[in-house]
């Protein structure tokens, strides 16, 4: 089952040439899952092949950086004839305001759009083998990070040891791998942990949107597979940093290192950095010696299992 990562949006408040405005899209066993929506964040989905069937937006806060390409992307879905509904999830506080961006110019679009407001450490998204929950940013409004975290999935079928045991091969092979014992011809059951290892664990996504370094972000994003972390500044703005409610390159390692995680994206880049940003993924690396990457516009992640 695959997950891939694609930056859409890379830039601090400002875009540049380069970067555009905040947006990430997640795409897991043919789902799309977009976090934040930057201005041009359409035009960004049709530059990268990404494709355009999401039926859920994340949204971090309500800065325009993030949120000023709802509008466009909810009037292209109607020309589009779209009739499935849109879920727009936001952090407490903000429906009427997302509401208001939603019915911009007078428009109101064709399907549903239904915006929940979702609070830090509730799940946002229960589907059978994953969930997105939220969880506490700090920035200078009401915010809210995100964490997609799959359910662990069943051990390794040991199929000589249940052949050893008498399982007929077919479909007793896939029961037992689902977790039902089964009965065999000579009147024995047959267990699953008998043939079945340990569960393994999914997959986990942490997406903060614009934060302050903080412990809250460690903990949820403990083992995680891919850290998305803010890093609007270098260290030596680091006065800069905590005054707007932003993470330095440094900080969003020391947060990478605290979770133990095993790949740390760095985005929301600063304008200021529009040519070398090398600097920044040196300094994130002087914290954190996992894999660690400045994410640019329209870079493909795969993201795999822990194993």
């Amino acid at each position: 089952m695959s997950m891939r990562v694609t930056f859409l949006g890379t830039s601090g408040a400002v875009p540049t040439t380069q970067r555009a405005p905040s947006a990430v899209l997640v795409h897991r066993d043919g789902e799309r899952y977009l976090f934040d929506c930057g201005e041009g964040t359409q035009r960004q989905m049709m530059r990268f092949g990404t494709g355009f069937d999401v039926s859920h937006i994340f949204v971090t806060h309500l800065h325009g950086d993030h949120v000023l390409g709802i509008p466009g992307l909810i009037q292209s879905w109607d020309f589009n004839d779209r009739t499935a509904p849109l879920s727009i999830h936001v952090p407490p506080g903000s429906r009427a305001d997302v509401e208001a961006l939603v019915n911009a110019a007078g428009y109101r679009p064709g399907y549903p759009v239904r915006i929940h407001e979702v609070p830090p450490g509730e799940v946002a998204l229960d589907a059978d083998e994953f969930e997105i929950r939220t969880f506490r940013t700090e920035h200078r409004t009401r915010s809210t990070g995100y964490a997609l975290v799959e359910a662990d999935r069943p051990g390794r079928f040991d199929r000589g040891k249940a052949e050893e045991l008498g399982v007929p091969v077919g479909p007793k092979f896939g029961k037992l791998h689902e977790g039902e014992p089964v009965e065999l011809e000579d009147g024995r059951t047959i267990h699953p942990d008998q043939v079945v290892g340990e569960p393994r664990p999914g997959r986990t996504f942490v997406y903060t949107g614009d934060t302050r370094p903080l412990s809250t972000t460690a903990e949820v994003a403990a083992d995680a597979d891919l850290l998305v972390h803010d890093c609007t500044f270098a260290s030596d703005e680091a006065s800069r940093a905590k005054q707007t409610g932003h993470s330095t390159a440094r900080e969003a390692g020391e947060v990478a290192a605290r979770a133990d995680a095993k790949r740390l994206a760095l985005t929301h880049i600063s304008s200021r950095y529009a040519g070398d940003v090398s600097h920044l993924e040196r300094e994130a690396r002087d914290a954190f010696d996992g894999d660690c990457f400045v994410a640019s516009d329209g870079q493909k992640v795969d993201v795999p299992y822990p194993e």
